[in-house]
């Protein structure tokens, strides 16, 4: 397996992850989610643009652009479960999370 494929399979997996554990019910999380609401968005976030960016290097703008979008859909998805409930403050932790690992990805290098 190339590189470039092993870091489009992991974000992709990672996406799909996130969006998964983003809408079941709050009482079917495990335990171990159990920690500040808006540093797991800050992490999965900085975990998604680093895998984004590694996996589509040379197209960081619309990587880092798709995922604020999707991090504005899962909040709109939330609030139409009727289990969970969207978060504007949850996307700015996403956001955060984005630059966090777009700058740190940056920094490495």
């Amino acid at each position: 397996m190339t590189i470039s494929l092993f870091w489009r399979s992991s974000f992709w997996l990672l996406l799909l992850g996130t969006l998964v554990l983003s809408l079941l019910p709050v009482d079917q999380l495990p335990s171990a989610f159990n920690f500040w609401d808006k540093t797991q968005h800050a992490f999965g976030f900085a975990g998604l643009a680093v895998t984004g960016l590694l996996a589509y290097p040379d197209r960081a703008a619309r990587v880092l652009l798709g995922l604020a979008l999707f991090g504005i859909g899962i909040e709109f998805a939330q609030h139409l479960t009727g289990w969970r409930q969207g978060d504007g403050l949850d996307w700015v932790a996403d956001c955060v999370g984005l630059g966090i690992g777009a700058c740190g990805l940056k920094w490495r290098r």
